[in-house]
């Protein structure tokens, strides 16, 4: 009897809105990417089990209209199936003299919950959809008990050495993307 392969998606949230928004000129576009689709995409024929995803509510105070943006946008993340919307926490940090936030944890929380899912024999199969490097040891760990990964990079923006550690990897370019975004 032949099993179809089991999927998780884990995206860095993060990483890929900003890499969106970078890709098209810093337009507003990466609220309407359609995730739905991308997933589809992603999985393809294969089984999917549940897609995390990782990133930190705004700072209501700093810029209500952006707020109320961004909750929307989770409101529609949450009705995806079989989705997981994984909130971390943004913190102001100063850097030469200027107040910035950076999202907190959500590295960590990936890595773990991928490794973790990978022991529990969750998944065949992780894709992983940033271009951040720092995920390569969590990559090794999951690859070590038999588990294939899978990177999602962006023409833009890939990390060489996560592609060189990955089982597959898969480059989108700005014409791709562009089919992900709603109409």
């Amino acid at each position: 009897m032949e099993t179809q392969e089991r999927i998780i998606i884990f995206i860095d949230g993060s990483n890929h809105y900003h890499i969106i928004k970078d890709m098209f000129d810093g337009k507003s576009k990466s609220m309407n990417f359609d995730f739905e689709k991308f997933i589809k995409d992603l999985v393809g024929k294969r089984k999917l089990i549940r897609v995390y995803y990782y990133t930190a509510p705004l700072d209501r105070k700093k810029d209500e209209e952006t707020y109320m943006k961004q909750q929307r946008f989770f409101e529609r993340l949450k009705k995806i199936p079989n989705f997981n919307l994984i909130l971390c926490r943004m913190q102001k940090v100063k850097i030469n003299g200027k107040e910035v936030y950076q999202v907190k944890e959500d590295d960590i929380h990936l890595a773990v919950d991928m490794v973790k899912l990978g022991f529990n024999n969750a998944y065949d199969t992780a894709i992983l959809v940033s271009s951040d490097g720092d995920f390569i040891p969590a990559v090794k760990s999951v690859k070590e008990i038999g588990k294939n990964i899978e990177n999602i990079g962006f023409e833009t923006k890939f990390s060489y050495h996560l592609k060189q550690e990955c089982d597959k990897f898969r480059k989108l370019t700005k014409k791709e993307v562009s089919k992900f975004f709603k109409k």
